[in-house]
């Protein structure tokens, strides 16, 4: 490494100089300062002026690759040789307060305050600030206790070279992909800008003992000899959101936010994702909301407060409608970057432009319709924050648990991976959407109703699972739809509890194109009399017909074949009616219902889901008399003939009082508060 960067300088003063001077404006700082330290070296003591201009310039490189103890040695040099202005005075305080160096940075804070000219600029509003952060520090982190963090690094993810935004995926936050230049990093070359290996996006996978693999990187076009970094996903984990900087030799390197899209379980090549048509501008550490209606970037384009900011972008599908930045208070005249966010909407971002321990700091502000909305922006305190940097967070579901970033205790500067967890109670509901007897679905909705003004659509994740916060003192209606079949209707009361706790609900949907087993239905023997232990999957029957107001159903029952066919129609009709009284006597208008007695004549239909429980059964076998006999098993020719005695329904209509004599469209009765949420299967109106 020495030897490259000798090489890179030349021997001459002069020569190193204008090195230094083109590798910094195109933005590689890391070889600028070796040659700013090699002309500085050898520029004599005597020429003051410039040993301090050249000091200057070496600290402002350490400082952007965050060599934070050379940069104040060098700030300091340039201090003593009074060639420290303004800027350079606060980028020194500041370093010391990223050093943890308080007393030192409150020294060159009331410094620089005194040679201010003017009150009002952003420096001097930055200085303030700064001011009470090197007085505050000490008392908050003396305060940690309260904070109610814990932090560990993560040796599994951390390599001797940098990790730095990681962000958790999958249904069961199960994937973990992160940032690295590690030497596995694709290429050979190292960065001009940060004397490493471009980054490269890393991923392990926990098992389901909960260990995680070791990192590897993704195995795919994604990642290149450039550098790929920062990324965060869709909520269906379909896209990625990602910064790529991409390589010019004769020109200054400005980071852009680019897109890649999963196919199985591959990730394609990232597409850069034109924010705004300003090629002089950093678009970088994209975040998309929850919702998935914007997408948070940090850009340093004109119309800022200052510095980086945070931005966000109007999604429209894959489409840009308008950009806008986030404004005050979350925005400072300082750096304010990495956003990201909680499930529930809480933005958390860093920053160096809010009081804090040094360096970037982790802030949040409490969900809202929009930022000018928004509360107060919010220190989560140590040690989730440190004197050092503090970034790139992500969150396990909905818990106040996950990983983020900090190069605190790193001598070198560089950023590693730490876990936290802060303790909360947090009431959760998870739920599946599935089809009654068949698999998931994963192209079903939920709508969450509550009486405190909730009202949520849910877009359930790819195995029909969806994950809510919910909250003490409220009652929920949730309603699980999916087109081509009925709604189901769930409701909750949710009591304050000490501890956190999950509800379960389940969504069993009834198709509307196929027979539906209504199981657990027992009659006497050779009657048509049901049994008490119906009654519960009656009640179910009553509730679905209920929840779904305008379907007519047929209801059918049907017995094996022995038995002659007449007298198995006769059995059989005589049971249909049965369940038809019995919704009858609980509610369902008659002319709904309609009872049929099959007897033998429709055989079962076998379908896949049943054969995990019979594996010797295949989908769609059909359980004819021919095919029972053919079992060389009584055993399994007993259970076809358990299958064959069955009660099922099929839906008849989905129109059922919608419409009067004429044709009309009948007005829907008033419902209650709690449930004015209108569902739409194809054009009926569900619920």
């Amino acid at each position: 490494m020495c030897l490259c960067a000798l090489l890179l300088c030349g021997c001459g003063v002069d020569t190193a100089m204008k090195k230094g001077d083109k590798y910094f404006a195109l933005g590689e700082y890391y070889d600028a300062a070796t040659c700013y330290k090699k002309a500085y070296s050898q520029t004599s003591v005597k020429e003051r002026p410039l040993r301090g201009q050249r000091a200057l310039k070496m600290a402002d490189c350490y400082r952007r690759i965050n060599q934070t103890q050379r940069a104040i040695a060098a700030y300091n040099n340039a201090v003593r040789y009074k060639q420290a202005d303004t800027t350079a005075l606060f980028h020194l305080a500041q370093l010391q307060l990223k050093n943890g160096s308080y007393k030192d940075a409150e020294k060159t804070f009331l410094q620089l305050q005194d040679s201010l000219t003017s009150r009002t600029s952003p420096l001097a509003s930055l200085t303030i600030t700064g001011l009470q952060s090197a007085r505050m520090a000490p008392q908050w982190k003396a305060e940690a206790e309260y904070s109610g963090y814990t932090v560990k690094k993560q040796d599994l993810f951390n390599s001797r070279r940098a990790e730095y935004s990681p962000a958790l995926a999958g249904d069961d936050s199960d994937q973990l992909y992160f940032s690295s230049t590690r030497n596995q990093a694709r290429g050979e070359e190292l960065s001009g800008i940060t004397g490493m290996k471009n980054a490269d996006i890393f991923f392990s996978q926990k098992d389901d003992k909960g260990k995680w693999s070791k990192p590897e990187p993704i195995d795919s076009d994604l990642n290149t000899d450039e550098d790929e970094g920062a990324c965060t996903f869709s909520a269906d984990f379909k896209t990625m959101y990602l910064t790529v900087c991409q390589t010019d030799p004769s020109y200054p390197r400005y980071a852009k936010v680019a897109t890649a899209q999963r196919s199985d379980a591959s990730w394609g090549k990232a597409t850069v994702l034109e924010i705004a048509r300003d090629t002089l501008s950093t678009f970088a550490h994209p975040a998309p909301s929850p919702d998935g209606r914007w997408l948070y970037f940090v850009s340093d384009m004109p119309g800022g407060l200052g510095g980086y900011d945070l931005w966000r972008a109007e999604l429209e599908g894959n489409s840009i409608v308008s950009i806008e930045n986030v404004g005050a208070p979350i925005n400072t005249p300082g750096n304010e970057m990495f956003p990201t966010f909680r499930p529930n909407g809480d933005l958390y971002f860093s920053s160096n432009g809010h009081p804090g321990f040094g360096g970037l700091d982790i802030y949040y502000v409490k969900a809202s319709p929009s930022p000018s909305e928004g509360g107060d922006v919010e220190h989560p305190g140590w040690p989730l924050n440190s004197a050092g940097d503090d970034f790139g967070m992500t969150f396990e579901g909905l818990h106040n648990r996950g990983y983020f970033s900090s190069n605190r205790g790193d001598a070198r500067g560089w950023d590693h991976i730490y876990s936290f967890e802060k303790h909360e109670v947090v009431q959760i509901v998870k739920g599946w959407v599935y089809e009654q007897d068949g698999y998931e679905l994963p192209q079903g909705l939920v709508y969450m109703v509550g009486n405190d003004g909730t009202n949520k659509k849910i877009s359930v994740r790819g195995d029909g699972s969806f994950e809510e916060e919910i909250k003490p003192g409220v009652s929920y209606v949730f309603l699980g739809t999916c087109r081509g079949f009925l709604n189901h209707k769930e409701e909750l009361q949710v009591e304050p509890v000490l501890e956190s706790e999950e509800y379960v609900l389940q969504f069993p949907l009834a198709s509307i194109t196929a027979p539906v087993l209504i199981d657990n239905i027992f009659y006497d023997f050779d009657k048509a009399t049901l049994r008490p232990e119906s009654q519960e999957a009656l009640d179910k029957l009553v509730a679905l017909l209920n929840e779904n107001p305008n379907v007519t159903i047929e209801l059918s029952s049907h017995t094996d074949n022995r038995g002659s066919d007449a007298y198995n129609e006769r059995l059989s009709q005589r049971r249909a009616e049965s369940v038809v009284n019995y919704l009858i006597e609980h509610g369902i208008a008659a002319d709904r219902l309609s009872p049929v007695g099959y007897g033998e004549n429709k055989p079962k239909v076998i379908k896949r889901k049943l054969t995990e429980t019979y594996d010797w059964l295949k989908a769609d076998d059909v359980l004819t008399p021919e095919f029972i006999n053919a079992l060389d098993d009584e055993e399994k020719q007993e259970i076809c003939h358990q299958l064959n005695r069955r009660t099922e329904f099929i839906v008849l209509r989905t129109t059922y009082g919608m419409f009067d004599a004429e044709g009309k469209r009948v007005q829907p009765a008033e419902q209650q508060p709690a449930e004015k949420t209108t569902v739409e299967q194809g054009d009926d109106e569900l619920w």
